[in-house]
């Protein structure tokens, strides 16, 4: 999930620039997605995760790492994406529900990058996908995502890359 956990903290480190929804408004009169969700933002963060992903490729086997389900170029790049297109679905869904943003979304907040990276690598590797992410992995992931999104963002918060420490 490597590929999966570093595009969102990468993103909001480097984002600034073009809006994804260009500053349009959806037909409900509100933002598609906000300001937070940039061009440059999204090509980092999801370029941040492939590297980390290259570098599981690359480490593949070796030592502690020989634990560790088999990485693939295909599901790393998906990962990476789906992170990110997960994070853009929520946005999309709290600024219909009035939401603004870096306001707090209990649950939603914490596995919008585990549900979009997951759906996407198993609608385009589900091999991998059902092969790799077995079910101690998936509530591996399941109990460390929050716990590991917290620290994240207190860390941002405390770094001043982000303004509420959720």
């Amino acid at each position: 999930m490597l590929p999966a956990y570093v595009p969102n903290p990468v993103a909001a480190a480097t984002g600034g620039g073009a809006p994804i929804d260009f500053g349009r408004d959806w037909r409900d009169k509100k933002r598609i997605f906000g300001d937070g969700k940039t061009w440059r933002g999204f090509i980092v963060g999801v370029l941040a995760g492939v590297l980390v992903g290259a570098v599981q490729i690359l480490v593949a086997g070796v030592g502690f790492f020989s634990a560790l389900p088999h990485m693939e170029p295909l599901p790393v790049v998906l990962l990476a994406a789906g992170a990110l297109l997960g994070d853009l679905v929520k946005s999309f869904f709290k600024r219909r529900l009035g939401k603004e943003r870096g306001a707090s979304w209990p649950i939603f907040d914490q596995y919008d990058l585990v549900a979009g990276s997951l759906v996407l690598v198993a609608v385009f590797d589900p091999a991998w996908t059902f092969g790799a992410i077995t079910p101690a992995v998936l509530i591996a992931i399941l109990i460390l995502t929050p716990i590991l999104h917290r620290a994240v963002n207190i860390i941002g918060y405390v770094a001043g890359v982000k303004d509420v420490p959720w």
